[in-house]
């Protein structure tokens, strides 16, 4: 395998991201996006309920596949003309990042390339680079992700050597809340847009559902870490006492009254961030950061505080190959050199390790 990057000013390069249920491939030059396709097997878990990992990785290698070849049409190249090839090693499923992982092995070996084994969520991050609407990336800046896996808090001071996880979710992640409170409240999966659809037509003032972390002894231990799990067992038991009296559930109220809840809390403690360390700068990203309250009320909070706000476009926040591809040119066009073949898929990797050596 080839451990050298000829073109280190402009990198053409193929991200692959299968840490959850999106098989997804990217491919930038330099800081261009050329394509972004994304596979999604969320009908498949639609039918339990959330997602299933061994189903996950099955649909991974059916659609890895068609996928790289819908993204090498689509950015009208050949495999061949590719500098580099970047996967997320981690953090995830670890059966779902196995088959990402084995296919980039398995290009770069056939295709005498670099490979370069990249952290998922600081991926999320280096989407933001590839907005052609946005004003260049500045440091540092605040980074919160949010999604049906993740919750985390970063300050990112460089993005390819420097960052630095400030919190994250010591219970169910956003995501996972929102797909919870789906199921008690009768909507289907994913709960995400579901609450969002629902809410709309629901008083978020009607019902006062719990703040996790968020009272003053709380916030001296966990000023920046989250907690859904007891927001979700507020809801769940409010809806049980309405059931056990006979009375209807205000579907609309309940959801936007937890929806607000949610918001709430992310926008709080990642303003609160942005605040203690002196960073006017916030960035959102993730697939929750779809719902149309926590983009609102970010909005509305970081103009009070003067924070500037920054989120990608929607289709570079939920997982996908792109952000990959950006992470590893970003990577390449800063003199890192290449990941060894060596590593190995990891469920856990802490946000700190950028890239897998």
């Amino acid at each position: 395998m080839n451990d050298v990057v000829t073109n280190r000013s402009n990198p053409l390069v193929l991200g692959i991201e299968t840490s959850c249920d999106e098989t997804g491939i990217g491919i930038v030059r330099g800081s261009t996006l050329l394509s972004n396709t994304i596979a999604s097997s969320m009908d498949e878990h639609a039918r339990y309920g959330g997602v299933v990992p061994e189903v996950a990785a099955r649909a991974h290698l059916e659609e890895m596949v068609p996928a790289l070849n819908q993204a090498v049409a689509e950015a009208g190249i050949s495999l061949n003309d590719i500098d580099a090839i970047a996967v997320t090693t981690g953090p995830g499923l670890s059966g779902a990042l196995m088959v990402g992982v084995g296919a980039a092995k398995a290009l770069a070996v056939a295709l005498d390339k670099p490979i370069y084994a990249v952290n998922h969520l600081v991926g999320h991050v280096g989407a933001d680079i590839l907005d052609p609407s946005g004003t260049p990336f500045e440091y540092p800046t605040i980074a919160l992700l949010v999604s049906g896996g993740h919750t985390s808090l970063l300050l990112v001071r460089d993005l390819v050597s420097d960052v630095e996880l400030l919190g994250e979710t010591i219970d169910d992640a956003a995501g996972e809340a929102f797909d919870k409170v789906a199921r008690i409240l009768g909507l289907p999966y994913p709960g995400g847009p579901q609450i969002d659809r629902v809410a709309a037509a629901g008083d978020p003032n009607a019902i006062r559902f719990p703040r996790g972390l968020s009272r003053p002894k709380d916030m001296e231990k966990h000023r920046y870490d989250f907690s859904f799990s007891g927001l979700k067992t507020a809801v769940a038991r409010w809806v049980e006492q309405k059931q056990d009296a006979g009375l209807d559930v205000p579907v609309a109220d309940v959801a936007a009254g937890f929806r607000e809840a949610v918001a709430d809390v992310l926008i709080t403690k990642a303003l609160a961030a942005c605040a203690d360390h002196g960073v006017p700068r916030l960035l959102l990203g993730g697939g929750v950061v779809a719902n149309a309250r926590v983009r609102e009320l970010a909005a509305e909070r970081a103009e009070k505080a003067g924070v500037a706000l920054r989120i990608p476009p929607l289709s570079l926040c939920t997982d996908n190959g792109a952000m990959i591809a950006e992470l590893g040119a970003q990577l390449i066009m800063a003199g890192h050199a290449p990941s060894t073949l060596d590593f190995s898929a990891d469920s856990t990797l802490p946000v700190t390790d950028i890239q897998v050596r």
